[in-house]
Order: structure tokens, then sequence, then C-alpha cells
């Protein structure tokens, strides 16, 4: 197991470096237009680092492996909230805009019960068994396609704000093969993580369902936990805050559509615990924006929200260990 091993370390390199560079180049290309960080945040920024998800969904799809679709994209949407929000905040107290709190964490929320909504076919229609079909997939491009002309309405220059210099052209090329380095490093970087902890996975002979909300989930998130990190390192909070809740939304309607639409995906009814998670992230995550010091996510909160998390994730756990880990499945 050295080689998967020695692979996850050179996806971690790469994938911090990666980072670095595409949200400095963001952090540029939001100070060079008329356009707020946060809404960077919640589209170039977060589609960049859901790249990820994006081809282990398709690749997942394609291959039959529809336990590992869904439960990335859940795994990875909880992981967004409870654990990159939560490193973030220790790192420096998140202070989010008002409209942040209105319009894109409610939208987030969103996202989650509709998804819930689709996968619900047993307890809504009655049906014998539930799956995300091929319209429901229409059905979440379909709000994916509200949510980038809401993006786009969010973008455009505020009437009252002082005028912004654009970027030189000399400049503005600098910046996009800043940002074009910085994004082939996070995807061949959270590429080679996932593939080497999918392999040590298959070998602890772990269920395709708890390795996509967990080694997957955590895998495909790792963009955006560098990227989060290092804006929140940088002073750019909204684009940390901006990069989760963007990703979220875009793992859901965009992701999750494409995969659906690749291939209808059953869901276990087991996986509304999961699905509950998700849900309760968001709703806590709106919470705080009212609790303590209004709009900013205080440390003290990050910690709380570390703390569910690790408890998910030995609830994930708990059956693995207690019915005895098995081991040597492959070799």
């Amino acid at each position: 197991m050295l080689v998967p091993s020695l692979l996850m370390l050179a996806g971690f390199v790469v994938l911090i470096k990666g980072a670095d560079l595409f949200v400095d180049g963001a952090a540029r290309l939001a100070q060079g237009m008329n356009v707020s960080p946060m809404a960077i945040g919640l589209t170039v920024v977060a589609f960049g680092t859901s790249a990820p998800e994006l081809f282990v969904n398709i690749s997942a799809a394609t291959s039959g492996s529809t336990d590992i679709s869904l439960g990335n994209v859940l795994g990875s949407n909880i992981a967004n909230v409870l654990l990159i929000l939560g490193i973030s905040a220790l790192i420096r107290p998140l202070t989010v805009s008002r409209g942040t709190v209105w319009k894109a964490i409610p939208f987030s929320l969103l996202a989650a019960v509709m998804l819930w909504v689709l996968a619900s076919d047993v307890y809504i229609d009655g049906a014998v068994a539930a799956a995300i079909s091929r319209s429901d997939g229409l059905v979440l491009l379909g709000y994916f396609v509200i949510f980038v002309a809401y993006s786009a309405a969010i973008a455009a220059p505020v009437a009252g704000l002082p005028e912004v210099i654009p970027v030189p052209p000399d400049e503005a090329v600098r910046v996009a093969l800043k940002m074009t380095i910085g994004f082939c490093g996070l995807l061949f970087g959270g590429r080679w993580i996932v593939d080497s902890a999918v392999e040590l996975g298959e070998f602890l002979d772990v269920a395709q369902s708890v390795l996509g909300l967990t080694v997957v989930a955590l895998g495909t998130s790792l963009p955006e936990l560098a990227t989060s990190v290092m804006a929140a390192r940088r002073g750019d909070v909204e684009i940390a805050v901006g990069n989760v809740v963007g990703s979220n939304i875009f793992n859901v309607f965009f992701i999750l559509g494409v995969s659906a639409i690749l291939r209808p995906l059953p869901f276990n009814p087991a996986a509304n615990v999961d699905m509950g998670v998700m849900m309760a992230a968001s709703v806590t995550l709106f919470i705080f924006m009212f609790t303590g010091r209004v709009r900013i996510m205080d440390r003290w909160e990050g910690t709380w929200v570390l703390l569910i998390y690790l408890l998910y994730i030995a609830y994930l756990l708990y059956p693995l260990f207690s019915n005895g880990f098995p081991m040597g499945s492959a070799g």
C-alpha cells in the first residue's frame, strides 16, 4: 500500500498549492472587476473546487457505482459546512454579508430540501422503490440554471459603489494563467487523493455507501477545504463562505443532475439520515448567523460544528468497528 500512500501525499501538495494560486487569482479578479468577492466565490471558485465531485460522479454513474455517486454528494455537502467552515472559523471568525445570510444560504437549504423531495418516491408517491430518475435530473439542472441567473444578478454592478479600475490586459492574462494552473492543481491533486483513498478503502473491504459518504466525500471536498482555509488565512472570508455555499448548490443541482441523467440513482431509505444531516447543517449555519455576534461565525461556533461532524463520522463507522473491522480482502 506504499504507492497509494505516496500518491495521496503528492495529491495533498499539489492540491494545497493549486488552491493558493486559484484563490489568489479569484481575489484579484474580484478586485479588478465590478464584481463582489461573494459572487466570485459562488460561481468561479465553487465550480472549480467542485470539479473532483463532478468527475468522480460521472465515473461512478457510468460504471454503475450509484451508491458512490449519491454518497459522494451527500457526504461532501455535510463536510463542506460542518468540517470546512468549522476549520475556517477556527482560523478566522467568518463575517458574512446580509445578502449571503438571506439569499445564498437559504438557496443552499433549498437544494437540500428539493433533493429530499425528489428522492422521496416511497413516502410521497407510495412507490415500491425510490430513485432520482432522469426526469428528476432535468429538474435539478433546471434549478441550476436559475441559480446561475441569480448569481449573475448579484454580480451586477451596484449603484453607489465607487468605480473599480478594470484589470489591465497584461495583468488579466497573468490572472487567467494563475487561475488555470491553480484549477489544474485542484483537479489533479483531488483526483490523485480520491483514487488512492478508494484503493485503500477497497483493501479494508468498506461498503460503497460508507465509502462514498466518508473517504470519497472527504477526498473530493479537499479542494473546498484547501480553498476556504487559504481564503480565511488571507482574510477573504466572503470567498471562503461563498465557496462552500456555492459548492453545495453545484453539487446537488448540477453534479447530481448530470449523474441522474447518465444513470438513474436508486435511493436507499437508510440514506434519509444522511439527507437529514445535510439539511440540518444548512439550518445550523443559518441559525449561527444570529447567535452571538450577528452575521459572524465565531470560533466557538466552528468548534461546535466540528464536534457534530466527528459524531456523524463516528455514527457511520461504528458498525464497522463493532462488528470487527474486516481486513485483508485484497492481497
